[in-house]
């Protein structure tokens, strides 16, 4: 795991809702990242795509001007504010790789204000007002964890958030939180029928990685109603970041509307003890797992 083994830190969680104005956006993510950091927040993480509303909800090739490069406004801005908080800051951005090669990713900026690693969305969704595949290449950077100065953190993204495969390689990586900056919401039309089993689905998922792999997990979505199509319903974004620890316990949530900021400590004396005690990782069998490489396994 490397340092930072049995130091333990304070993690800020940034709920908010966005407007069309990605030069406001990033104005106001600067200033909630500050009230964070004077919270006692160490490690600071923001909604996915936090510099635009979430323009996925529609195909327009136009859209595609959103994107920013690796040194582009966002983390350049960041880095001088973790800088000057000696914070670390996690933040999601639509990134330009190249000519016509977009990606969904998360930039890790260290306490120095250097950039401590990039994580890609590995999945990616293609459903309805979730138009994913449209604009991002899936990541190629594999899942991974960051050695920061106050502790080892692993980035997913989203979708990622159903996959216990990757929560599972990043905490095997050392990872003793996992942050998943997101942007999920009910269609409103729904949300009478399905809403509440759609989001107790979501956070039980997030809570069960905690539970299997011994770790703090931190999720972090955006609030409001945003319709990207003025004749379709939009999607209302439902709020209730939350963090969890490694027995699944959850130590703060959000509300479904509200911007708020949620702090909470992770202690990694708690983590040892419940990897003790639910020893999950000393009794997997990976003499007998290859089959989880596989698409289907299909009867023979």
């Amino acid at each position: 795991m490397g340092k930072n083994l049995s130091k333990n830190f304070t993690v800020g969680l940034l709920q908010l809702s966005f407007s069309a104005k990605p030069e406001a956006n990033l104005k106001k993510a600067v200033e909630w990242t500050a009230k964070a950091a004077k919270k006692g927040a160490q490690i600071i993480c923001l909604p996915e795509l936090y510099r635009s509303q979430y323009f996925c909800q529609r195909e327009d090739s136009k859209l595609f001007d959103l994107a920013e490069q690796i040194d582009g406004i966002s983390v350049s801005t960041f880095q001088k504010t973790a800088k000057k908080y000696k914070v670390v800051i996690i933040v999601p951005i639509f990134e330009k790789r190249s000519l016509g090669l977009y990606h969904n990713s998360a930039v890790i900026i260290d306490a120095d204000g250097k950039v401590a690693g990039i994580y890609r969305k590995m999945h990616i969704p293609d459903d309805p007002s979730y138009y994913e595949k449209y604009y991002f290449t899936p990541g190629d950077l594999g899942f991974k964890s960051f050695i920061t100065k106050y502790g080892t953190i692993g980035t997913l993204i989203c979708w990622d958030q159903w996959y216990p495969e990757g929560a599972r390689l990043t905490a095997l990586q050392g990872a003793t939180i996992l942050f998943y900056p997101t942007a999920i919401g009910w269609h409103p039309s729904e949300k009478e029928k399905y809403g509440e089993r759609q989001r107790d689905s979501w956070i039980t998922i997030q809570r069960s990685h905690a539970i299997a792999n011994g770790v703090y997990v931190a999720s972090i979505n955006r609030v409001g109603l945003e319709k990207q199509i003025e004749s379709q319903d939009g999607i209302e974004f439902w709020g209730s970041s939350f963090i969890a620890d490694p027995q699944g316990v959850v130590l703060a949530q959000a509300s479904n509307d509200k911007e708020e900021i949620l702090i909470a400590e992770i202690n990694l004396d708690h983590l040892e003890n419940v990897r003790r005690n639910w020893p999950f990782l000393r009794d997997r069998r990976i003499d007998a797992y290859s089959g989880i490489t596989q698409r289907f396994l299909d009867e023979k």
